[in-house]
């Protein structure tokens, strides 16, 4: 079986700049560059133990290019770049896009120029399940709901929209990580009711495990899972009791640095592979090939 593939940059130009999530009020300019070097460095060698790792150069002016979750969404050998909702983080997307061309993916766009543009930030709002073939698509803050119809009209995969109502978990993946086995870590507290309704309907409540109070606020939800590793921000004694018991092995690591920009250990990552899922077969991947 071959190692997952996941991308990084290095947090050479990170710091806090400018405000556009509640993380980031009260943390300008106040990010220890040195502490974050050590702490990125870290989650690198930790997930390189696990998969095989990418990096794209990170751009000065570009400040949260570090977090490549919102890079693009990689559908088998298709990527589709982010259309990032800030003025502020707009310009990662040509350098994103080049990185993807060049690594040998398929670059498809979803419309980003015109009254046609639709805003969609990757695998921060698009998570796939991993017993399934389904796509979670978050929307409400950074994604529009049109990236879920758009998605649905190009992916031969099941697309889920759910709507975000707290502003503190503005992608999906700040409070929802599928894990091995259709199990699920999430922050319900997160979504609206008719998301809730149909998170739990879906995935089964044995298979749930909920986060709550200071493990959401500290992003335990923000976790990448490789194998039976759930690597993520620290959590509380219940909390990773919880997941032990679900058979996953927690590996924390502190990411103070990340969070002041409103990000941990997921936001900082993009699988690249889709091979992951049980369900990324070679009809999958020709059907994605025709609709580009």
């Amino acid at each position: 079986m071959n190692a997952p593939v996941v991308l990084m940059c290095p947090p050479r130009h990170f710091n806090v700049d400018y405000e556009i999530n509640p993380w980031m009020r009260g943390h300008l300019n106040s990010v220890d560059t040195v502490r974050a070097a050590r702490q990125w460095q870290q989650l690198h060698d930790t997930l390189a133990r696990f998969a095989e790792l990418r990096l794209v150069e990170a751009r000065a002016g570009l400040p949260d290019m570090v977090f490549t979750a919102n890079a693009g969404l990689v559908a088998g050998n298709i990527a589709i770049p982010s259309n990032f909702a800030h003025a502020e983080r707009q310009g990662e997307r040509e350098h994103f896009a080049r990185w993807f061309a060049n690594a040998g993916f398929n670059v498809v766009d979803m419309p980003h120029t015109g009254p046609d543009a639709i805003d969609f930030e990757g695998a921060g709002d698009a998570l796939y399940a991993t017993d399934e073939p389904l796509l979670w698509v978050g929307h409400g803050f950074r994604t529009d709901p049109r990236a879920v119809e758009w998605l649905r009209a190009q992916l031969n995969v099941e697309v889920i929209g759910l709507r975000l109502i707290d502003p503190h978990y503005y992608h999906l993946d700040t409070c929802f990580c599928p894990l091995i086995d259709g199990q699920l870590l999430w922050n319900p507290l997160a979504f609206d009711e008719a998301s809730r309704a149909v998170i739990e309907a879906r995935v089964p409540a044995s298979r749930r495990i909920a986060v709550a109070g200071d493990d959401a606020a500290s992003f335990a939800c923000n976790a990448v899972n490789l194998g039976d590793a759930v690597v993520l921000n620290h959590i509380s004694p219940a909390l990773r009791d919880a997941i032990v018991r679900h058979g996953l092995q927690p590996v924390e690591l502190a990411l103070s640095e990340f969070m002041k920009s409103g990000g941990a250990a997921k936001c900082l990552t993009l699988r690249l592979d889709t091979g992951f899922a049980p369900w990324a077969s070679e009809r999958f991947a020709a059907h994605l090939a025709r609709a580009a």
